[in-house]
């Protein structure tokens, strides 16, 4: 369905070529996961699979891309609509209507479908991704993953022969995630789509994947089977770094598959002690936090204390409520009830002010991101929060991103956009820092630095509440976690506790390994030793 023969592609004034003498091949009905480091061409290779590569990139484009045997450098999107389908990382940018069910009408519009065709399609849509109560409710007002799913669908309901996937599970929360994919898993079982899908988190879609297409960073893609190629690359979601721990030459693909060896030769490491929550004196104190907007209520009457050295993680499904709860501690969002930090409330502060109290990185990084370069937003932040020249750059390095100073920030990853935000916030030197879903984007790399950074602040006396879908980001940084739903707070708990006895959160070694609470490969580790 899908071939790459010896293709290349360099963007303009690149020094290197992004893709380098690329070929293989993608069988009809197959799912291709594509993975890679932060900036190693994951959305390029898509872009040149559906011709946005390079008719919308710019760009010298070299070799053959060949879609159900058309050649994309002759055929530019539009004319490509019919046999692909493409969702891309930031789903509210590529929305042309206001409603779902006219976002999910667009496509079959431009596809001259009648109208009962059109309906049918819409129905069907809507209860595979599990989204039909959103039917009439505007765009703008669905949370992250809802629009995910929306963007999904609105492809989907088209039937192309071909689906290409920029991390659609990156905004949603483990459930919906799984219903997602599960969604793709039997459109590519039982009606023979091919799936090309690009994803960070491996954990959740490994184990479907028939290929994986590796790209090491150097302009090179390795394709081939799952176990062999994640056991190559240098990627590490859990299973993987299992596998690695224990020797195996053989990288287990899923839960089952690893907890059948474990059981087998009799694995069992020792559960590490409980660790005992930071006991620092509180930093905010939030009481009667209520968010309405209109008619609907958001937040209902949350307490929450945040105390210094202590990373609180805050867990639930998508449109909990939890960043709604995130902008009303930073102040920025109306409510009812009362958050104090330091004997002041932010939402009565100037913005400079009350960012040196609570700094919040929210889900849209691009959000915070203004000027041309990302010299020039890193410049404008050392001015606003006083910092020596130079701070924020140096805290985007500690990140791991490595970008051009004079790089548009339009122009990054999502990855690097969240990382540039994250350092711009750090520079204020806030007392408290919240992080809604800070890892979206980001590979394990980045994710291992971002936690050993936020891990070193909390260290430092910094007070830390991480929203995420993550919960093995979770179950590495959080000392205390809180779970939310209906805008209620409806447990808590210190992490490892927390984590181990949930169905929907529970990390992928903590189901290998249950009953006994061992949440991360560092745990094994040291349980054997």
């Amino acid at each position: 369905m899908i071939t790459l023969d010896q293709v290349g592609f360099r963007y303009p004034d690149a020094v290197r070529p992004t893709l380098d003498q690329v070929s293989f091949h993608i069988a009809e009905g197959d799912l291709c996961l594509v993975i890679g480091g932060t900036g190693s061409g994951k959305s390029t290779l898509l872009g040149a699979i559906n011709a946005l590569v390079p008719h919308f990139t710019g760009g010298r484009l070299t070799g053959r891309v060949l879609v159900d045997g058309r050649n994309t450098a002759h055929f530019r999107p539009r004319d490509l609509a019919e046999v692909v389908g493409y969702v891309g990382q930031d789903p509210l940018r590529g929305f042309v209507t206001d409603t779902v069910t006219d976002e999910i009408a667009y496509g079959m519009e431009q596809l001259g479908l009648a109208p009962s065709a059109m309906r049918k399609r819409i129905e069907e849509t809507l209860d595979l991704l599990g989204i039909a109560e959103l039917r009439e409710r505007a765009l703008i007002e669905l949370s992250g993953g809802q629009q995910q799913r929306v963007a999904i669908a609105s492809v989907l309901a088209a039937r192309p022969q071909v689906l290409v996937l920029d991390e659609p599970t990156s905004a949603l929360d483990p459930t919906a995630a799984a219903d997602v994919l599960a969604a793709i898993t039997t459109i590519v079982h039982e009606v023979g789509l091919t799936v090309v899908l690009a994803e960070h988190r491996l954990e959740r879609v490994m184990h479907a994947a028939d290929t994986v297409a590796w790209l090491p960073g150097d302009g090179r893609v390795v394709c081939g089977p799952p176990a062999e190629v994640l056991g190559e690359s240098n990627l590490t979601p859990p299973l993987v770094g299992l596998a690695h721990a224990l020797g195996w030459t053989q990288v287990p693909l899923s839960v089952r598959e690893a907890r059948r060896r474990v059981l087998a030769e009799g694995i069992l490491p020792t559960p590490p002690a409980p660790t005992p929550e930071p006991s620092g004196a509180p930093v905010l104190i939030a009481a009667g936090i209520t968010v309405r907007y209109g008619e609907l209520t958001a937040v209902s009457n949350v307490d929450l204390t945040l105390r210094a050295g202590e990373i609180t993680t805050l867990l639930g499904r998508n449109g909990s409520g939890k960043s709604s709860l995130l902008w009303a501690l930073q102040g920025a969002l109306s409510h009812a009830g009362t958050v104090d930090v330091a004997g002041q409330d932010p939402a009565g502060l100037p913005a400079a002010q009350a960012r040196r109290l609570v700094s919040l990185v929210p889900q849209t990084a691009a959000d915070l991101l203004y000027l041309s370069s990302v010299g020039a937003e890193c410049d404008r932040s050392d001015r606003d929060s006083d910092a020596a020249a130079g701070t924020t750059a140096s805290l985007l390095a500690r990140l791991g991103v490595q970008v051009e100073a004079d790089r548009d920030p339009r122009d990054l990853s999502e990855g690097q956009r969240l990382a540039l935000v994250l350092a711009i916030q750090l520079s204020a030197e806030p007392s408290v820092l919240l992080l809604d879903e800070p890892t979206r984007g980001l590979d394990y790399q980045a994710k291992a630095e971002l936690a050993r950074m936020v891990s070193e602040l909390a260290e430092a006396g910094l007070a830390v509440l991480v929203s995420t879908h993550d919960v093995e980001f979770a179950a590495t940084i959080g000392h205390h976690t809180v779970l939310m739903a209906e805008g209620e707070l409806i447990a808590e708990g210190p992490t490892g506790e927390l984590l181990a006895s949930s169905v929907a959160y529970a990390p992928q070694l903590a189901k290998v390994f249950a009953p006994a609470v061992v949440l991360t490969v560092a745990d094994v580790i040291a349980g054997l030793s």
